[in-house]
């Protein structure tokens, strides 16, 4: 029999409601009342409405929610505000669950001097704020582990490779070749060729890093000629690299392309470039679809667009935790905790 680190109880700020709630129902629990509070000028705070204390407390936050008016740094605060909150309130464990990390490619400088590193500035404030660990999945750079302080709060990053790969190959869209956008994406990749024992290349792309989002070029290395391609990257931002690689693969005489991706943000012009792509394939006589994980939940998606549900995943992780088991096994078991044993339940 498992020993619990405490009582089990979910919170969850207003833009991670979708996500939360899914998690919720995946471990049979509801979500503990709680609510963000906006003043007339801009402040706010999190107010949770039922008793915490003594209780393993996971919060739920979004810093990218489309739909949702307020800023990211808005919804990231607004975290902060129920982090502290359950922290306040006596909760034994503080847990924050951001499966999208803010800030996560502001990890280092790039060269340029006078500029913050964000991811360690957001690490610094939730630790300040008494999460004793973060949860969040597929993390831009593990190196953001280190930004934390060890003995007051930790990062948990899941991965998503396993179960992602094989929902892909359920669908019919994984191809036989995998390819990285980039040369810092190829043990990403890697780990997909792995699990579906696939070929892999690469693509070289060189940036203008005097513009935001601007690729000037993207190089293949590596055979695509009349195969069905892969492509997996971390996150879509404005989609300037995935238009970019995939022009590259179709010059190479790649067939169909899937774009598989851990966090579709989908900033402008993302959903245009991707449109027109999606229409450029359909005229030309060749597939092509977008496949995003929830950790961004987008409202009525265009149908080339697929969703892969991490709810049964961080459901299991967060059991594992509560159960003080392992989160390593959790993400690699093929089974979801009210899945039926269906690897596939939950997946648009």
């Amino acid at each position: 029999m498992k020993s619990l680190r405490a009582p089990l109880q979910l919170l969850t700020c207003e833009a991670a409601r979708p996500l939360a709630s899914a998690v919720a129902a995946q471990l049979g629990l509801g979500l503990s009342k709680s609510s963000d509070q906006w003043f007339a000028s801009g402040e706010g705070k999190h107010v949770i409405a039922e008793n915490v204390r003594g209780s393993d407390v996971y919060v739920f936050g979004a810093p990218i929610a489309p739909g949702d008016e307020r800023s990211v740094y808005d919804r990231f605060i607004m975290t902060l505000h129920a982090v502290e909150a359950a922290t306040q309130s006596d909760a034994e464990w503080v847990t924050a669950v951001l499966p999208y990390y803010p800030g996560a490619r502001q990890d280092k400088r790039k060269g340029r001097t006078r500029e913050a590193i964000s991811a360690g500035l957001f690490a610094r404030m939730l630790q300040e704020a008494g999460a004793r660990r973060v949860v969040t999945v597929d993390i831009h750079n593990e190196a953001i582990a280190g930004m934390f302080d060890p003995t007051r709060c930790r990062l948990e990053n899941v991965e998503l490779c396993h179960r992602f790969a094989r929902h892909l190959r359920w669908r019919g869209l994984a191809g036989g070749t995998v390819a990285a956008p980039d040369v810092g994406g190829l043990e990403r990749a890697r780990h997909f060729a792995a699990e579906l024992s696939a070929d892999l290349v690469a693509i070289s792309k060189e940036r203008d890093y005097s513009q935001a989002n601007t690729v000037q070029r993207a190089t293949l290395i590596g055979e695509v000629e009349g195969r069905d391609v892969l492509l997996v990257d971390d996150i879509i931002d404005t989609a300037g690299s995935v238009v970019a690689a995939v022009s590259a693969l179709r010059e190479r005489g790649a067939l169909n392309i899937t774009v598989a991706c851990s966090h579709a943000l989908m900033s402008p012009p993302a959903w245009e470039r991707l449109g027109a792509l999606h229409a450029r394939s359909v005229a030309e006589g060749w597939r092509f679809r977008v496949v995003g994980s929830t950790s961004v939940v987008h409202p009525n998606p265009p149908d080339w667009f697929g969703a892969f549900d991490i709810a049964p995943l961080l459901a299991e992780v967060i059991n594992s935790i509560n159960g003080r088991g392992s989160v390593t096994g959790a993400q690699e078991a093929d089974e979801a905790l009210s899945g039926g044993g269906d690897p596939h339940s939950g997946c648009a």
